[in-house]
């Protein structure tokens, strides 16, 4: 699992790419919670283009990312779910909660 940050506007673009499971989670939320208290930001892009398979442990990185933008004032946006993750993501609820682009389609930026 790696991921890539840059602050660009006030937002954090978090590029992940990998397998997002139990054993890449724990360090990624680790690696979140330093960038985010050290950048402050008022939005938090999740880009999922790179990821290749994710599982329950997924949701806890989002679930995560969720509450601490939250507690900063902030939003978070998922972009580029692949359809696998996208069906994890779907079928947990979590959807109606947090902002998505269109799935692998989408070149916002």
């Amino acid at each position: 699992m790696e991921s890539t940050y840059e602050l660009h506007e006030g937002a954090l673009w978090i590029r992940l790419k990998g397998e997002l499971d139990h054993h890449g989670a724990k360090t990624l939320i680790s690696k979140l919670s330093s960038q985010i208290d050290s950048a402050l930001p008022l939005r938090c892009i999740l880009d999922f283009s790179g990821i290749s398979f994710m599982d329950s442990s997924g949701l806890a990185v989002i679930l995560y990312t969720h509450r601490r933008m939250r507690e900063l004032g902030g939003s978070i946006r998922i972009i580029h779910l692949p359809d696998q993750a996208a069906r994890v993501v779907n079928a947990s609820g979590i959807d109606r909660l947090i902002m998505q682009d269109e799935r692998s389609g989408s070149d916002e930026e």
